[in-house]
């Protein structure tokens, strides 16, 4: 595949659990362009959000190898880990994540600011004027719908500009029009970032809206997608 920017060789994730160790990934080799949007597809408990989390740099693999951007993912110390998550990539996940006691504006500008952005602010209150929230800047997550806090969290994801976008279920506590809404939105920032956008649903109508989908099941790629999966 030309321009890859995502790799895993063989990734295997298992964990220890009360009942003893569990595989949770059982050997995924997977490449991702730089700009294709893919969707990761299957069952409750087939591995599609831990396959993520190794994506993202979140849990780290047990086994094999997770290549992103030319870095290998599973050699990378917890703090090397932190930097490059934070410099090259946004994620949303089914819970909004937001810090309580920070308005929708500190939200979004304050990881900018740690990572030494100094136009943090003005780039927040861009962001949040594209998911169309720039009245409620001001507003406290409490203050704010299901909805507008996943506005927030899209913008926060979107803000530093990152390389991938990742999304866990991004609607799952949402109604449908809100919901719709939502993905509209996020499918827009990928196009303005031109970012590589791989996202976990259960939604079909979402999933045929990817470039490419692969379905896990129990731990691996379902046979069907295999080959794909390598294109």
């Amino acid at each position: 595949m030309t321009d890859t920017i995502l790799s895993f060789a063989d990734a295997r994730l298992t964990l220890d659990g009360n009942a003893g160790r569990v595989d949770i990934l059982r050997g995924i080799t997977l490449d991702v362009a730089r700009g294709e949007t893919l969707g990761l597809v299957g069952p409750s408990g087939s591995g599609k959000s831990s396959l993520l989390m190794l994506m993202g740099g979140l849990e780290r693999a047990t086994g094999g190898s997770v290549t992103v951007l030319g870095r290998d993912l599973t050699a990378l110390g917890e703090d090397a880990l932190a930097r490059f998550r934070r410099d090259h990539m946004g994620v949303v996940f089914q819970s909004f994540h937001l810090v309580p006691t920070m308005t929708a504006l500190e939200n979004v500008a304050t990881p900018l600011e740690l990572a030494g952005h100094r136009d943090a602010f003005d780039r927040a209150r861009a962001e949040l004027e594209t998911v169309g929230l720039s009245a409620r800047a001001g507003h406290y997550p409490s203050q704010l719908s299901g909805g507008e806090q996943q506005r927030v969290a899209l913008a926060r994801a979107a803000a530093p500009r990152p390389d991938i976008l990742l999304a866990d279920e991004p609607t799952g506590n949402l109604d449908g029009a809100t919901g719709q809404a939502i993905m509209d939105l996020l499918f827009g920032l990928r196009d303005r970032h031109g970012s590589t956008l791989i996202l976990v649903t259960h939604a079909p109508e979402l999933a045929d809206r990817c470039d490419r989908v692969v379905r896990l099941e129990d731990g691996r790629i379902a046979p069907a997608d295999m080959a794909r999966a390598a294109e």
